[in-house]
């Protein structure tokens, strides 16, 4: 695949969520004035070089696509892929997406949040870097809209079992749909991530999930989270 033109920074700085100057406090997110609409928002955390955002922003002119990711050069890879094709619905952040969530993005404010692929962080010591913990997916109970949707996806097995777990722990508050099905791709462009097209040409299965976001109240407290008992051993890079 041919490598991505770089733009100028002002060419992207349309599709930039600004950062916050160091020791300042991190101002809520406003959606209407990021946007300057009232469509209903949909939330990527760690997108990568932004497939999905894309994709979705292009198929769905109707939604707004907010994206957050912790590496300063895929929010640049992807701002320019947004840039490149004009999508002027679509917004991507470069944060720590659990701490975003928590703290910038109003309770109920949020269609649905996707979680495709993210670290699996294969060692012991690493485990608490992970995206997905107790607290990140209670915390997406509170951002969902009553009815909103938390999709997750991974290639590793025993992560996705840790990730279902953890919101079958929040009980009630997330109620589990139809498993999505992965729909052959028409074109090299065509799949949910790059990680996902990478993989599925790997010939690796993809575990997918889930849950919608009901009326019933989120727990005060959290359990334990499963993810910290020890490192992921069915697939290693380079094994």
């Amino acid at each position: 695949m041919a490598r991505t033109r770089k733009l100028p920074l002002d060419q992207l700085v349309p599709y930039l969520l600004a950062d916050v100057p160091r020791g300042a406090a991190a101002p809520p997110i406003v959606w209407r004035e990021l946007f300057g609409n009232d469509n209903p928002v949909e939330i990527e955390v760690g997108f990568g070089k932004g497939l999905f955002l894309a994709s979705a922003g292009a198929a769905h002119p109707d939604v707004n696509f907010f994206g957050v990711e912790i590496v300063r050069k895929y929010q640049l890879y992807a701002a320019t892929r947004l840039a490149k094709q004009k999508l002027t619905n679509v917004r991507v952040a470069c944060a720590d997406g659990r701490v975003l969530l928590k703290e910038r993005v109003a309770a109920g404010s949020v269609q649905a949040v996707h979680v495709y692929f993210p670290d699996p962080w294969w060692k012991s010591r690493h485990r608490k870097r992970r995206v997905f913990t107790p607290e990140f997916a209670h915390t997406t109970g509170t951002v969902l809209c009553l009815g909103g949707r938390l999709s997750i996806a991974t290639d590793v097995e025993a992560y996705f079992v840790v990730m279902t777990q953890i919101v079958r722990d929040l009980g009630p508050a997330f109620r589990e749909l139809p498993g999505p099905s992965a729909s052959d791709p028409k074109h090299d462009m065509d799949y949910l991530t790059n990680f996902e097209r990478k993989f599925r040409k790997e010939g690796r299965p993809i575990y997918r999930a889930a849950y919608e976001r009901t009326a019933d109240l989120l727990p005060e407290s959290l359990a334990a989270d499963p993810g910290l008992a020890g490192p992921f051993t069915e697939f290693r890079p380079g094994s």
